[in-house]
């Protein structure tokens, strides 16, 4: 997250926004390959133990979708489904990039097909609250085949950018709240699921 976020009193995904947090070099969130650098990690990931190249990814708070071009660079057949809650980001490239309107705590009721070997959910979860974060993370542990790559920032980090409705929580919050759902830790933002709880190795696993 890069700090001097836009002056508003409450956070409006529309064009004015992803302008500024992804167009403009002032403010631009990520900087020149650290994109490509997280695709190519949760790829690694999926594939690595789920033992075969991946089928199907959901993004969820994916924004203008820029996940997906560099998924299909890599594998040109994979299905993407594209969540997120502005209305802005779906009118203009809902159809041709495979989005969909729909918040985090609402995938269990969004008729998603199917289960997905790869789950996205990047820079969201700390910017909503605590009963949309369980719900959420409860159906994205219903719906995950492989792995789901899960950024998120605590109180403990030290962050700069958009801070606008920032939800400063503990990392034993978030670790609370993985467990519960049913999300098991493997690192740098990767956690199985129950699916593949069984084949984790002892050190395939992340810290407690």
């Amino acid at each position: 997250m890069y700090r001097d976020a836009v002056a508003r009193d409450s956070k409006v995904y529309d064009q004015a926004y992803f302008d500024h947090w992804y167009r403009d070099p002032r403010y631009a969130l990520f900087h020149h390959g650290m994109l490509p650098r997280r695709v190519q990690l949760a790829v690694a990931a999926s594939e690595y133990l789920l033992e075969r190249p991946l089928r199907s990814v959901l993004d969820v708070g994916c924004g203008e979708g820029r996940w997906r071009p560099l998924l299909k660079q890599v594998r040109p057949r994979i299905r993407y489904v594209g969540v997120d809650s502005s209305a802005y980001v779906v009118a203009r490239y809902g159809k041709r990039r495979h989005l969909r309107l729909g918040r985090l705590g609402q995938l269990g009721r969004l008729g998603l097909e199917g289960r997905f070997d790869l789950i996205v959910c990047s820079d969201v979860l700390h910017y909503v609250e605590r009963d949309e974060l369980r719900r959420g993370l409860r159906a994205i542990a219903r719906l995950l085949e492989g792995v789901a790559f899960l950024e998120l920032f605590t109180s403990e980090d030290t962050t700069e950018g958009d801070d606008l409705d920032f939800q400063r929580r503990s990392g034993a919050f978030y670790r609370r709240q993985f467990k519960a759902a049913g999300l098991i830790p493997l690192g740098l933002h990767c956690y199985a699921g129950r699916a593949l709880r069984d084949r984790l190795a002892s050190f395939e696993r992340g810290g407690s």
